[in-house]
């Protein structure tokens, strides 16, 4: 039998690379800081909270989707797994930061 794939997990956080205060989302989860766009490695599955890890998570590259907004890669700085998220852009409470998404397109 095969579990959940997505859990929802939209929690507030200090992120620990830049420290500054992350909100809710308040529609999805939220799972990186939109100021740094670091995030921990906490998941198995998204939102789960189920890894042993917490390595940071550091943001190598973005892509442009048409139906997502941008998609960011993920790699782990303590295990190397490496993952994909949604950013949060275009939403109303603390959006990605623009710029940070824009240079890691030109980072692939």
């Amino acid at each position: 039998m095969e579990g959940k794939r997505f859990t929802k997990n939209d929690n507030g956080f200090i992120c620990a690379v830049c420290g500054r205060e992350v909100l809710p989302l308040g529609s999805s989860s939220r799972d990186h800081c939109p100021f740094c766009l670091c995030s921990l490695h906490l998941d198995v599955l998204p939102g789960d909270r189920a890894a042993e890890c917490g390595g940071v998570m550091d943001p190598v590259s973005a892509v442009p989707d048409p139906k997502k907004g941008f998609v960011i890669r993920y790699v782990c700085r303590k295990c190397g797994m490496s993952h994909n998220c949604r950013a949060a852009y275009g939403v109303k409470v603390q959006p990605d930061d623009l710029g940070k998404l824009i240079a890691l397109t030109a980072a692939r």
